[in-house]
């Protein structure tokens, strides 16, 4: 079993012990539950800086939520990532930085180009849809090869954006591919569809996690990898509508 996301890779299942009790058993069913709650989450801290933006017009006043939340949101992904049971607490925190992050910078784009946030909402969950459904029906089946593809693919984006980041520390910036020109407008969309095929490998690791018999608080750690995805996924589509707003 392989998934590109970071949060849900190869030994995460397979290294669990098997749990004798059906009742403390990861569910589907109970993934669900638990990542429709950590999208409450999200959404309750990102309504609060968002409001406090649009109420203001001060763009100063979220900057320390928008920063805050997402390092905060980071150093708390890389301790749930080695310490899975403590997801059932750290899952819920992450939602809530992120969410107060997302807020603010959704509120940013929104103040320069008006109406892009519910575009970049409903693409989102359009997509998250759309794949499970296809997912489900058999119309994408997530075999070796496409994995590996997947895989090798997040990773590319992944350096990057890691080069982008250090090269930034310089004063050097990539050209091209972060502006609204052709190729960085291609750029954005090549990403936004990985991003997007990485939710098809999050739902078939969830499925063969179930089937496994992994233990209950690895509904929370699944619900926590999927987030992640739909996260990147969002500011993926925002960054690729920004750009196509641009260019007007």
């Amino acid at each position: 079993m392989r998934t590109a996301n970071p949060a849900l890779n190869s030994k995460t299942f397979t290294s669990m012990p098997r749990v004798a009790d059906p009742s403390q058993v990861m569910t589907i069913q109970g993934t669900v539950n638990k990542t429709f709650l950590m999208l409450i989450l999200v959404l309750i801290p990102a309504a609060y800086t968002w409001n406090m933006f649009l109420s203001t017009g001060n763009s100063a006043a979220v900057m320390p939520w928008l920063y805050g939340g997402f390092i905060g949101g980071f150093i708390v992904a890389i301790i749930t990532v080695f310490k899975k049971q403590w997801s059932p607490f750290t899952a819920p925190l992450y939602s809530v930085l992120e969410g107060l992050a997302l807020g603010g910078l959704s509120a940013l784009f929104e103040a320069r180009f008006p109406g892009i946030v519910i575009q970049a909402v409903a693409l989102t969950f359009g997509t998250l849809f759309c794949l499970l459904a296809a997912y489900k029906s058999g119309m994408i089946k997530a075999t070796e090869n496409f994995k590996l593809g997947v895989m090798a693919a997040t990773g590319g984006i992944g350096l990057i954006y890691v080069a982008t980041m250090l090269l930034g520390f310089f004063g050097i910036r990539i050209p091209y591919i972060h502006e609204s020109g052709l190729i960085g407008i291609g750029f954005s969309m090549f990403v936004v569809v990985i991003a997007a095929l990485n939710l098809v490998l999050d739902f078939d690791f969830i499925e063969h996690g179930a089937e496994a018999g992994a233990p209950r608080f690895m509904e929370w750690y699944a619900a926590f990898g999927l987030i992640v995805t739909l996260i990147w996924l969002y500011l993926e589509i925002l960054r690729l509508l920004s750009k196509l707003r641009s260019r007007r």
